[in-house]
């Protein structure tokens, strides 16, 4: 089986169910930095219920949607990103300043920038979501 990169894998099948209106999604396989993912996304409103199945072949996610995504994707390669260096990347990956989020993972686990900028904390950009 060729590698994957599961994070890439995971917005690009959200991204396309959202596109062709589904409610719900499957996503294989998974990983615990998924599962994190997926939970900052559910936190902020842009996903609803998911649910991790264990197929003993790397799992999946059933993930309901709520058309609420017009746009989303990986960041690779992960930059290291300062608490104070937020904002150049908003530019780069977000259609303006009110709009979506980041999603970093930082050592206190995966969250978006706005949560990190009010924890003062930097990590890595994993993705973006709006």
């Amino acid at each position: 089986m060729p590698a994957t990169n599961i994070l890439a894998n995971l917005f690009v099948t959200l991204y396309n169910n959202e596109m062709r209106r589904k409610d719900e999604c499957v996503v294989l396989p998974t990983s615990k930095i998924g599962n994190e993912v997926l939970k900052t996304l559910q936190k902020d409103g842009y996903i609803g219920k998911f649910e991790h199945i264990d197929d003993k072949r790397g799992g999946k996610f059933k993930i309901k949607l709520l058309a609420k995504i017009t746009k989303c994707g990986s960041i690779s390669p992960r930059f290291k990103v300062k608490k104070t260096q937020f904002q150049h990347w908003e530019q780069q990956y977000l259609p303006s300043y009110a709009v979506g989020m980041l999603l970093v993972t930082t050592n206190q686990g995966v969250m978006s920038h706005h949560e990190a900028i009010n924890k003062e904390l930097g990590g890595f950009l994993i993705g973006y979501v709006y």
